[in-house]
């Protein structure tokens, strides 16, 4: 079976070479069998246009009117008065009594369960070791150095500077306000007292009487 696959692929690949050869050397014989250079193209002569003789005027024609015909008027027809239906009254509905209704016992649960107290297991602490203190070591102090004396400086006294005193100001009297004369009281006039304008009393308006509106009362279903 391989030995037959591989000679078909030889077989079809042989065939595939010589048909690509024998389609190369056809386009190289027709390369050669056409012209290169190709004769010009004719000269074609332009046609003169034809003229078109002028489109004749057409006369407007009048528009018709047509005759309105004329609608004789039709008289209202009389519509005649619907009677109205009085219902009939409504009937009287007797009260009925409310049934006693009977009191439903209540039902008594029965009580809780004493439930008895379980005793708490008591849990052992468990006893922690004692851990040594570390032993820590002391730091040698620092040597203390002496501090150095300052030398007290002399006080500089600072000459005070005599004040003059400022001479106070003579001693001026207020001026004596003369009195201002009261302007004597004039009496009130009589201001005469104005009659009062009775109004007339304002007419009662008059209500125009209320129309009364009759509808149409829906007839009873059957």
């Amino acid at each position: 079976m391989p030995h037959k696959n591989t000679m078909a692929s030889l077989v079809f690949l042989m065939a595939l070479l010589l048909s690509c050869s024998s389609m190369t050397s056809a386009a190289r014989h027709l390369e050669e069998a056409l012209p290169k250079e190709y004769p010009p193209h004719p000269i074609v002569p332009e046609l003169p246009k034809p003229q078109l003789p002028p489109h004749p005027a057409v006369p407007e024609l009048p528009e018709p009117e047509p005759p309105h015909p004329l609608v004789p008027e039709l008289p209202h027809p009389m519509v005649p008065e619907v009677p109205k239906h009085e219902l009939p009254p409504h009937p009287l509905v007797p009260e009925l009594p409310h049934p006693m209704v009977p009191e439903v016992p209540k039902h008594e649960l029965p009580p809780h369960p004493a439930v008895p107290e379980l005793p708490k297991p008591k849990v052992p602490h468990p006893a922690v070791p004692e851990l040594p203190h570390p032993i820590v070591p002391e730091v040698p102090k620092e040597h203390e150095l002496p501090h150095p004396a300052i030398p007290e400086l002399p006080k500089t006294e600072m000459p005070h500077h005599a004040v003059p005193e400022v001479p106070k100001e003579p001693h001026v009297p207020h001026p004596e306000v003369p009195e201002v004369l009261k302007e004597p009281e004039l009496p009130h006039p009589a201001v005469p007292e104005v009659p009062k304008h009775e109004m007339p009393p304002f007419p009662k308006a008059e209500l125009p009487p209320k129309p009364e509106l009759h509808f149409l009362e829906p007839e009873a279903k059957p």
